[in-house]
């Protein structure tokens, strides 16, 4: 699935209300549409100027809403699905969501995760090996990707007031408007001679 409009993905955001990380609702303590504005906001809260890492944070795990249980691949669904609308770097940060998991594993390894995270660390790969942790620090998106990891394993608080979905509507065309612009100045240009 790609979104191809600000509309669509509301749609999809809306759909998270009452969608859980787990079927039978043993995971995590607050559904995927608490915990994008919970992330979204620590983010917003964090880094106010950084609207692509504040909506990285609120599509993050919308792969879980599209492919429910496929723990090891929501990241690379998610970011598949939103690249075409937000671009590359809201779409690598989403990715890179996973990653920046198994390299906290790795470097901060009594840090503490929900009881969910650090069962589905596991289908994910566990923590990284020595190579495979630089290879995530030469990424230049690494920084980026461990402070959405951090706002994600702490906006999963019940009863925490982060807003509505509806406040985000703005960002989201903002940002999908930046990542349209970008595409039409990397375009070559076919005019006559």
């Amino acid at each position: 699935m790609e979104l191809r409009s600000v509309e669509e993905l509301m749609d999809l955001l809306h759909a998270c209300r009452g969608a859980w990380d787990t079927p039978d609702r043993s995971g995590d303590p607050v559904d995927l549409h608490d915990h994008a504005l919970q992330t979204a906001a620590l983010l917003r809260r964090g880094h106010p100027a950084d609207k692509e890492l504040q909506v990285a944070g609120l599509v993050h795990d919308i792969g879980q809403l599209l492919r429910p249980g496929d723990y090891a691949g929501h990241a690379d669904l998610a970011a598949e699905a939103v690249q075409p609308l937000l671009g590359e770097r809201v779409s690598r940060l989403v990715r890179l969501h996973v990653a920046a998991k198994r390299y906290l594993a790795t470097t901060s390894p009594g840090r503490g995760l929900s009881a969910q995270s650090a069962l589905t660390l596991t289908v994910q790969g566990g923590a990284m090996t020595p190579l495979e942790a630089a290879s995530f620090e030469r990424d230049p998106y690494a920084e980026d990707a461990i402070t959405l990891r951090q706002a994600d394993d702490a906006g999963k608080v019940v009863g925490l007031d982060a807003g509505v979905m509806e406040d985000w509507r703005t960002v989201l065309e903002l940002v999908a408007t930046w990542h349209s612009r970008l595409k039409a100045e990397d375009r070559p240009t076919t005019r006559g001679r």
